[in-house]
C-alpha cells in the first residue's frame, strides 16, 4: 500500500500582503487531505494567526519572525521530513524554492509571473494570465495550471451554486450589501468603505461587513454599530459562503475572494487594494463580471460612490454582473489541482 504522501506548505501571511496566500493554501491542503495526503504549515506568528481562525486541526510547525532568507532555511531543514512542498509568497523565487524543496515535488502558487519560479506545477488563477507569460520563468519541464478554474476555492462554495443561480435570477432588489476587504483591512480601508456605502441605503437595507480580529477599522466600526442597526459585523467570520449566497451585492477586495463571489454569481464592485489585484481585476472587468476601481485612483471616492449607486438602482447591471461572473469559474478548481499535484508526487517520489 502507497504511503499516504507528506506535503509541507510555506506561506505568507502579515499587515502588508493579508491572509489570502494562507487561505487559499489551506483550501488546497484540505483538498489534498481530502484524497489521502498529510499537510502541515510553517507557521511564523502571521501565519499562526490565519490558521488559529480558520485552521482548526490543521498541522504546523511554529517559528517566530523570520526574514525570508531565515524562512528558506527554517523551511529548507523542515522540508526534510516530507515528500513535497507547496509554497505560496511572493519573497521567493526559485533559489528558494529549490533550497526549501530540495529535489521534492514542489508546487508554486503565483499570481505575477514577475520572478524566476522552480517547481513542476506552478499555478496561476489570474484570468487574464497566459502561458508565454511564464516564458523564461519556469523550467522547461514545469506544467502551467492557469485561469480561474484553478483557483483553490472551499468547496462550500460551490456547494451553493445552484441555490445562488437561482436565487440571482431576475436581479432580485438590494437587501444585503457584503463588504469583505482582506482579514487585515489594509489601510483601515474598511471603516471608509462602510462610511461611504451606509448613506446609500435604504432604511431597509443590511450591511454585512467581515473583518479580522486585528483590522485597525474594528474598534470605530464596533462603536458605529451600537448605534446603527443597519450594520452588521462578521469578525474572523467562519461562514462567508453563507454570506455570500444571501448577499445581494458586494464591495470586495481583488484578492483570493473573488474567485469565491464568481462561484455564487454575487454582482460585486471589487476594489484594487494592491498591485498584484489590478491585472486580474481589470481582467474581470473587461468581461463584465465586476465594476473594478483603484482605491489608490485620486477621485476614488467619487468612482466609488458613483459605482455603488449604479448598481445599487440598476437590476440589469446587476444582472449582466451576475451571469457573467457564474461564467468565470465554477469553484472545483482546489480539487482539480490537489488530483494532478498527488499524480506528480506518484511519479516522482522524493529522495
Amino acid at each position: 500500500m502507497t504511503p499516504s504522501p507528506r506535503i509541507l506548505f510555506v506561506a505568507d501571511a502579515g499587515p502588508r500582503v493579508g491572509g489570502g496566500h494562507v487561505m487559499r493554501s489551506l483550501t488546497l491542503a484540505r483538498a489534498l487531505e481530502e484524497a489521502g495526503a498529510a499537510c502541515a504549515f510553517v507557521a511564523p506568528p502571521a501565519v499562526a494567526g490565519v490558521l488559529d481562525a480558520f485552521g482548526a486541526g490543521v498541522a504546523r510547525i511554529e517559528t517566530g519572525e523570520v526574514a525570508p532568507a531565515e524562512l528558506t532555511a527554517f523551511a529548507a531543514e523542515r522540508a526534510k521530513a516530507f515528500d513535497a512542498v507547496v509554497i505560496d509568497h511572493y519573497g521567493l523565487s526559485a533559489p528558494d524554492h529549490r533550497a526549501i524543496a530540495g529535489g521534492r515535488p514542489t508546487l508554486v502558487i503565483d499570481d505575477l509571473a514577475d520572478r524566476p519560479l522552480a517547481a513542476e506545477l506552478v499555478l496561476d488563477s489570474g484570468p487574464a494570465r497566459q502561458a508565454s507569460d511564464y516564458d523564461g520563468l519556469v523550467p522547461p519541464h514545469a506544467e502551467l495550471l492557469l485561469g480561474p478554474n484553478h483557483a483553490p476555492v472551499r468547496p462550500a462554495f460551490a456547494a451553493l451554486r445552484r441555490e445562488a443561480l437561482a436565487r440571482r435570477a431576475g436581479a432580485p432588489p438590494v437587501r444585503r450589501v457584503l463588504v469583505s476587504l482582506g482579514l487585515t483591512d489594509v489601510g483601515g480601508i474598511t471603516a471608509r468603505t462602510v462610511d461611504q456605502t451606509l448613506p446609500l441605503l435604504d432604511g431597509q437595507s443590511v450591511l454585512d461587513v467581515v473583518l479580522g480580529a486585528g483590522a485597525p477599522s474594528l474598534p470605530r466600526l464596533r462603536a458605529l454599530a451600537e448605534r446603527e442597526p443597519r450594520l452588521v459585523l462578521h469578525v474572523d467570520s467562519q461562514d462567508m459562503p453563507r454570506l455570500t449566497l444571501e448577499a445581494d451585492l458586494a464591495v470586495g477586495a481583488g484578492g483570493s475572494t473573488s474567485w469565491e463571489r464568481c462561484v455564487l454569481a454575487l454582482p460585486t464592485l471589487q476594489l484594487v487594494l494592491a498591485a498584484n489585484q489590478r491585472e486580474a481585476s481589470q481582467a474581470l472587468a473587461e468581461v463584465d463580471a465586476v465594476l473594478a476601481l483603484d482605491v489608490a485612483a485620486p477621485d476614488f471616492e467619487t468612482a466609488f460612490t458613483d459605482a455603488l449607486s449604479r448598481l445599487l438602482a440598476q437590476p440589469r447591471l446587476r444582472d449582466r454582473l451576475s451571469a457573467a461572473s457564474a461564467a468565470v469559474c465554477d469553484g472545483r478548481g482546489a480539487a482539480r489541482v490537489a488530483e494532478r499535484f498527488l499524480d506528480v508526487i506518484a511519479r516522482k517520489p522524493a529522495g
